[in-house]
């Protein structure tokens, strides 16, 4: 794996972070041209929403058109509404557990739905089923007649062997612990919405977003910086430029169908990560501490995901590039590490 020059995004401040995101790429302005009514981001105040939320306001926008973007979320983390508001989205309080409140929700046509939990799941099961299954099933109903991509994870599949091929569409689920299980129940939930009302639904599983602030490659790359060891258990992982997703999150609007299509959505390449840490080892010019021998990974192939909607823009050497340079400058985490190398589903 070699190396490239880094993006000027990528040098640590937050805001170019940001910006870089939620920059519509030519494939997301063709699409919001053939758009038509509202858009809604469920859930919009996570790691993914606020810059999902922005890029398809400046999709639109760059398209001519005056739709509106409306981001819902308790907005518990100060000045996310506010920022959200100033790039021209409308930020909407609501805790989606109260009926009332998500009656009171305006009906649209477009819905990305990114309501859910993982961190804390171990410690708390009855709140990860609530969020991740009883919200779902107060959400679906009142947008019956949108059509949603709901945002799922790879977790609901199983773990591959070495040397075996990812997931694919065609897989059964077979969860491995409560969080998994609660992802397949939130897709049921919307399976269910879908079959009784004809609500137009895609099922997004999406494996590990890197958004150089969290992620797989994040993760490796800051035990590599810090002298940690890395552990080679899960010999492989996934790894998505977040952008990337953000942009398939939204054009996945045109591929909802009745029932649900589900779609793996990650990057093409399988990151090894013995050879992901001794990229970032060289980059650092620190040694790299390697132990464990690999083990089952969860992996996803997403041949139809680049088949449908095109090849992420941001390759594997560049991300690894980008996550080196901002773990380098001291870049702010987000502190939730992915806990990729967990093969018992507990997080």
């Amino acid at each position: 794996m070699s190396t490239v020059t880094p993006s000027p995004e990528a040098s640590g401040n937050e805001d170019e972070l940001e910006e870089r995101l939620s920059r519509p790429s030519a494939a997301d302005v063709a699409f919001a041209s053939t758009l038509t009514g509202d858009v809604l981001v469920l859930g919009a105040g996570g790691k993914i929403g606020p810059s999902l939320a922005r890029r398809v306001r400046r999709s639109l926008d760059a398209a001519g058109q005056s739709l509106r973007v409306l981001a819902v979320a308790r907005f518990s983390e100060p000045g996310t509404a506010a920022a959200l508001e100033r790039h021209g989205v409308e930020p909407v309080t609501c805790d989606l557990l109260d009926r009332a409140q998500v009656a009171g929700l305006p009906r649209v046509p477009n819905v990305l739905f990114l309501a859910g939990r993982k961190f804390g799941s171990s410690d708390r099961p009855e709140l990860t089923w609530m969020q991740n299954v009883v919200v779902p099933s107060i959400v679906a109903p009142h947008f019956k007649g949108s059509r949603i991509v709901v945002f799922s994870s790879g977790n609901v599949y199983s773990l591959v062997r070495p040397g075996g091929s990812g997931a694919t569409e065609r897989d059964p689920v077979a969860p491995v612990g409560e969080y998994a299980q609660t992802c397949v129940g939130r897709e049921r939930v919307f399976e269910h919405a879908s079959r009784e009302h004809g609500t137009a639904c895609l099922l997004f599983r999406l494996f590990y977003a890197v958004d150089l602030r969290y992620g797989t490659l994040v993760d490796v790359a800051r035990k590599v910086h810090a002298g940690e060891r890395v552990d080679l258990r899960v010999g492989h992982v996934n790894a998505l430029w977040q952008g990337d997703a953000n942009s398939y999150a939204f054009r996945a609007l045109a591929l909802c169908e009745t029932p649900p299509r589900p779609l793996v959505v990650t990057g093409p390449d399988a990151v090894s990560v013995r050879d992901a840490a001794k990229a970032f080892g060289r980059r650092f010019a620190r040694p790299v501490r390697l132990v464990g021998e690999p083990g089952p990974a969860l992996l996803g192939d997403p041949a139809a995901c680049v088949s449908l909607l095109g090849d992420p823009e941001v390759g594997l050497v560049e991300l690894i590039d980008w996550v080196a340079d901002w773990v380098a400058r001291g870049g702010r985490s987000l502190g939730k590490p992915t806990h990729f190398e967990a093969t018992d589903g507990r997080f």
